[in-house]
């Protein structure tokens, strides 16, 4: 026995406290479903880096589901004019994009070669198809009513996405936040169709200009903004590392979901989820 692994037990055996008999008692592996949750990585091809691709696909997921419940409490709580629980669920949104954005460092260690010897198991399947990220555009505002399609064949699936599709995004409660402060919003926008992509409008702009010009008034409004600007510039950097990630394993070929693939990734760049937040930058 080394010396490292001998420090280690004569330290553990110091600790009388330590439980060592579960018989009646939960374990840790127990309250984390492990058995569940580390069988899920079944290989179809047998190959070495197909459980680099899984792993790398499924902890995302996991990441994907707790920004999707931070992100409803964040909207709820805007909307109850709560905003200092909100700006820490923010933030944690944010946080939890940097490791979905480091992932892709891990992920881009697989060479094209080690990619193509099981990239035909994956058929049409696709990233392009996760729902949970479907339902983090929806939650920040981009509705793309065509995607939709895509989970028809579960039909459970598809009505929890008609849902949040039908929902406001966190920027049609922070619009709403605007002019519950008294800062000017026209009727059109905050009467608008929010299962319809948002466009920039002259007067929310207007309203994040006075914010930003006088900040001791409109402080809470300041922080809400700020922390928008944090997730959608998470969000274009999550993205950038897909894109790239993507091109150095694949090259420009077709997705296996039958995108564009990296033409595909670069056209998101462009979006913004915020429009007035960016542009006011050039203003002021």
């Amino acid at each position: 026995m080394n010396d490292y692994t001998n420090g280690q037990n004569i330290a553990a055996s110091s600790e009388k406290g330590i439980h060592t008999d579960f018989q009646q008692n939960m374990t840790y592996g127990e309250y984390l479903q492990l058995d569940q949750l580390l069988s899920a990585q079944s290989s179809m091809s047998g190959e070495h880096d197909e459980a680099l691709f899984i792993i790398i696909h499924q902890v995302s997921e996991l990441w994907m589901k707790l920004i999707l419940h931070e992100l409803d409490a964040a909207i709820s709580h805007v909307n109850q004019d709560k905003l200092q629980p909100a700006f820490k669920q923010l933030a944690r949104v944010s946080k939890i994009q940097s490791q979905i954005i480091q992932a892709w460092d891990v992920l881009a260690t697989m060479t094209p070669a080690d990619y193509l010897k099981f990239r035909d198991t994956l058929g049409n399947a696709s990233g392009f198809q996760s729902y949970q990220y479907r339902m983090i555009e929806f939650g920040l505002g981009y509705k793309t009513k065509h995607v939709l399609k895509i989970y028809e064949k579960e039909p459970a699936l598809h009505k929890e996405l008609v849902l949040a599709f039908n929902k406001p995004s966190i920027y049609d409660a922070a619009i709403q936040k605007l002019a519950r402060s008294g800062l000017y919003i026209e009727t059109g926008v905050l009467d608008r169709d929010v299962t319809t992509v948002y466009e920039s409008n002259i007067s929310v702009k207007t309203a994040w200009k006075t914010v930003y010009q006088n900040t001791d008034a409109y402080w809470e409004l300041y922080q809400l903004a700020e922390k928008l600007v944090d997730i959608e510039d998470c969000l274009q950097q999550w993205r950038f590392r897909h894109m790239k990630t993507v091109e150095r394993i694949i090259g420009f070929r077709q997705g296996t979901g039958g995108s564009s693939g990296v033409h595909y990734l670069k056209k998101v760049l462009d979006h913004y989820f915020f429009p007035e937040l960016w542009e006011l930058r050039t203003d002021i």
